[in-house]
C-alpha cells in the first residue's frame, strides 16, 4: 500500500470513528467474536456483500450508505451486549440474528425494540438511534459546523448536536442520562 492509500485509509477510519463511534473494522470484529460469526455470515445478516463488508472493515470505504444496514448494525450491537451479560443465550441470539436479517429498516427512532426485563428501550439503544438519525442527514464535520453556528444563541442545541452528531456513544449516553432527571 502506497502513502496515498495509507492516508485515504486513515481518513476513512477517522470518519468511521466520528460517524459510528469507532472504526468499523473494530466494531465488526467485536460483533464477529461476541456473536460467534464469520465475515460471510455477518455480511449476510447485515445485508451487505462480503466484498463491501471487507472494504468497510479495511477502511477502503468509510460510510455505510444504507440506513437499514446501520440499523442492523445497531441491533447486532445490542444483541451482542445481551449475549455478553447473559441475558440472551447463543441459540436465542441465532434466532434473533435471523429476525435482524429480515428487517428492512423503517423509522430510525424505532422504540418497539425493548429490553426483556423492563419493557423499556435501553438508553444505549435510544442514543444510537439518535446518533444514526443525525449521521444519516449530515457528516460529523457538517454537524460540528452547524453546532458552531448555533453556539452563541442556542448553546444547549449546539451541545446536543456535538454530542450526538459527532461524539462517542459513551459520551452521548452520559449526556442523555444527565438530562433525564
Amino acid at each position: 500500500m502506497d502513502a496515498a492509500q495509507q492516508d485515504a485509509t486513515a481518513r476513512a477510519r477517522e470518519l468511521q470513528r466520528s460517524w459510528y463511534g469507532e472504526p468499523l473494522g473494530a466494531l465488526f470484529r467485536r460483533l464477529i467474536d461476541d456473536l460467534g460469526l464469520n465475515q460471510a455470515r455477518l455480511a449476510s445478516v447485515l445485508g451487505l456483500s462480503a466484498p463491501m463488508l471487507s472494504q468497510l472493515m479495511s477502511g477502503q470505504r468509510a460510510k455505510i450508505g444504507n440506513p437499514a444496514v446501520v440499523q442492523r448494525v445497531q441491533a447486532l450491537q445490542e444483541l451482542s451486549s445481551q449475549v455478553a451479560d447473559g441475558r440472551v443465550s447463543a441459540a436465542e441470539a441465532a434466532e434473533r440474528m435471523e429476525e435482524i436479517k429480515k428487517t428492512a429498516g423503517g423509522s430510525v427512532l424505532n422504540t418497539t425494540q425493548t429490553t426483556a426485563s423492563t419493557g423499556a428501550p435501553t438508553v444505549r439503544r435510544v442514543v444510537r438511534e439518535i446518533q444514526s438519525l443525525l449521521r444519516s442527514v449530515a457528516a460529523a464535520g457538517d454537524i460540528i459546523d452547524a453546532a458552531d453556528s448555533l453556539a452563541a444563541t442556542q448553546p444547549e442545541l449546539a451541545e446536543f448536536l456535538r454530542v450526538y452528531g459527532a461524539g462517542r456513544t459513551a459520551e452521548a449516553v452520559a449526556h442523555y442520562e444527565a438530562h433525564q432527571s
